[in-house]
């Protein structure tokens, strides 16, 4: 019989399993290496690795970073555009922006689509969705003719005002469809029926260079785990912090481009609710990059604006999530200035920390944390041995430039870590009204809970919660969420001359598309939840504010009052008397899962069991190397109170408990690190 829920990360450096038995109430989790150049095999590896025969899964769910990576290094089908005539160069010409505006030689990425593969067609459709120009079946078949010829595997289509009538683009689309055999065909009406043709666009464009790319791969994983007795769907995180079935993927591929980020701010919604805490900050640091992500009153804030590549932004909402490159293979180098830094370049899985003896010679923060005496030479429960005598070589040129030894050369690319990764939590929290003593600082990872006090103390955090399983908690949060689609619309009018019935009116026919959306996942009609966002801004403003409103909407003051409120907390500034305009719409459809209830633990054992050894750690608020007690994880009794300077380990993480620490473990064997005061 199906027993087991399982959950897969496939990240950059590792894929992390978390396997939970529903018969035994019971908790395994596994972690391999991640395998690039065929990701499928590194999630099946990772479910042998666990032990789970595929016959017995009654559900698998997993993140990826398939799609991420696919961007990132540009390994794309060649694509081709068709947009109306004289708007081809919109994805070229963007918003006209820069990421760095001070470096006049950074130039932004160049479009995913080269210009030769971009295409017109002479159609028109106005602002109110009037066909002005009708699509000449004739042109489009000449086109598809060049398009064969050139062996194009996608087309991305996007005309003008399309959002508002997407006629042309059908058309188009049907044209295409009978001329070209397994092209994947996709157009913006479809994939974002919004305003603002550069995002629209843009949207557009990574769907269809993503679609070949996610139908092969889940493809290629549906065929793995069939052979292993695997019978039931596959589920895939995707941005919205919700899922998708494998076969709804390849027509939603833009919302899978950040799968596995999302996973991690689930997970530590969970974490932080289940510790008492409404309000936290998410640190989900691993082998490559950070992740960071807030809770505020128990609900993850979404965002819009958001991109793998500056400049080219993905439209659909994502749970808002920061990444950084401070993971514990970010490489520490010096600048041109003599300065000493740390990342965005990652080791990654190949070659990895120096001290992984597989190639690498740079510093990392996994060869600083091994020289400190914070990691063991052991890791994996012994599976991957590492090399302090490598780490230390990597840093000499550290040591030589600013006179440091060993021990002070990796507390310093330590603390340059550290400040990365606080000015990245003051952008998530400070920078958007919140006041982060306010929160509970969420630390997972594989590298999480090494850093995780130091950061609390910068940004006077008052809590830190390490969950039981830290390194593969982002896995975790594959099983915590629901089937999830969002439709969204824009909808631009004055509150005062709208009713409340024409309102409902729309928000009525967008409900219809999303309960269709959910009948294709299969979701049972008791099991569909909807929930409606207006999205608003004061008259003459350029960007807006979403708000949650009724169903059935009722009166709109409500929602007014809302945006008033939520205007005043993220700018500290609010006016009640000024006109508010709508400006989208958005339906939140979800599909509830059965989710799995974690176990609470009982007190077994005693603290002295759980001491492994002393080891030698070095801190420099404690003036150098101190005798420091290492803790086996597994063998700390709940109800435990440990005081720092002390280590943890365990199979997927260690974490560092500093001097003038003290910490405590829960019933769900969470540790609670606190500054003693």
């Amino acid at each position: 019989m199906s027993k087991y829920r399982v959950a897969v990360d496939a990240g950059g450096t590792f894929t992390d399993v978390f396997v939970f038995n529903e018969q035994m109430n019971e908790i395994n989790v596994a972690k391999t290496p991640s395998m690039p150049e065929s990701p499928e095999r590194g999630v099946v590896n990772g479910i042998e690795t666990a032990g789970i025969p595929g016959d017995e899964i009654s559900m698998l769910s997993h993140g990826t970073t398939v799609g991420t990576n696919a961007l990132i290094e540009r390994k794309l089908p060649q694509t081709a555009l068709i947009a109306t005539k004289g708007f081809r160069d919109v994805t070229e010409i963007r918003r006209g922006t820069k990421l760095d505006l001070w470096d006049a030689y950074k130039d932004v990425a160049p479009p995913y689509i080269e210009r030769r593969n971009r295409y017109e067609i002479d159609e028109r459709v106005d602002y109110k969705g009037n066909i002005l120009k009708e699509v000449s079946e004739e042109d489009v078949k000449a086109l598809a003719k060049t398009l064969k010829q050139k062996g194009i595997k996608s087309v991305a289509i996007c005309f003008m005002n399309a959002y508002v009538n997407g006629e042309n683009e059908t058309k188009v689309k049907a044209i295409l469809e009978k001329e070209l055999d397994d092209v994947y065909i996709c157009v913006s009406s479809e994939v974002l029926s919004e305003i603002f043709e550069h995002e629209r666009m843009s949207t557009t464009i990574v769907n269809a260079v993503l679609g070949p790319i996610m139908r092969q791969y889940m493809g290629r994983l549906e065929d793995h785990m069939q052979a292993r007795g695997y019978k039931e769907d596959i589920l895939v995180l995707h941005s919205g912090g919700g899922v998708m079935t494998s076969e709804m993927v390849p027509h939603l591929a833009a919302r899978v481009a950040s799968s596995g980020i999302a996973a991690g701010a689930i997970a530590s919604k969970h974490f932080a609710e289940i510790c008492g805490f409404h309000n936290a900050i998410g640190l989900d640091m691993g082998g490559t990059s950070c992740d960071i992500s807030l809770m505020y009153e128990g609900d993850l804030p979404v965002t819009k604006d958001w991109y793998i590549e500056y400049g080219y932004p993905i439209g659909f909402p994502s749970v808002e999530v920061r990444t950084i490159g401070a993971g514990g293979g970010s490489l520490a180098h010096i600048d041109e200035g003599g300065s000493l830094r740390n990342g965005p370049e990652s080791a990654g899985a190949e070659p990895g920390p120096a001290c992984y003896g597989l190639g690498g010679n740079e510093p990392t923060n996994t060869d600083a944390n091994l020289i400190l005496g914070r990691l063991n030479d052991k890791l994996l429960d012994g599976q991957l041995s590492l090399d302090r005598d490598a780490a230390v070589k990597s840093v000499q040129p550290i040591c030589e430039t600013f006179d440091y030894n060993e021990y002070e050369a990796a507390d310093a690319i330590l603390k340059v870590a550290n400040a990365n990764m606080s000015d990245a939590l003051r952008l998530i929290s400070v920078q958007k009204g919140y006041d982060p003593r306010d929160f509970a600082l969420v630390a997972f990872g594989g590298a999480g809970a090494l850093q995780s006090a130091y950061l609390a103390k910068e940004l006077e955090i008052p809590n830190v919660i390490v969950p039981k399983y830290p390194g593969v908690s982002a896995a975790l949060g594959c099983l915590l969420v629901d089937v999830r689609h969002d439709i969204t619309q824009t909808f631009v009018k004055n509150l005062a001359d709208i009713s409340e019935e024409e309102l409902e009116e729309k928000y009525i026919e967008m409900e219809d598309e999303a309960i269709a959306l959910l009948e294709q996942e299969k979701i049972a009609p008791e099991n569909m939840m909807l929930i409606r966002h207006l999205e608003m801004r004061y008259n003459g403003q350029w960007r807006s504010l979403e708000v949650t409103v009724n169903r059935p909407l009722g009166a709109l003051d409500q929602a007014v009052n809302r945006f008033h409120q939520e205007h005043e907390r993220a700018y500290a500034f609010s006016d009640p008397g000024k006109d508010v305009e709508i400006y989208g719409l958005r339906v939140e459809a979800v599909g509830t899962v059965e989710k799995p209830q974690l176990p609470k633990e009982q007190p077994e054992g005693t603290l002295e069991n759980a001491l492994k050894e002393y080891r030698n750690v070095y801190f420099a608020e404690a003036n150098g190397i101190v005798k420091t007690p290492i803790y086996q994880r597994e063998d700390v009794p709940v109800g435990s109170e440990i005081n720092g300077p002390a280590i943890i380990e365990q199979l997927d993480s260690t974490t560092v408990i500093p001097p003038e620490f003290q910490s405590y473990i829960d019933e769900y064997k969470n540790i609670i690190i606190s500054l003693v005061k």
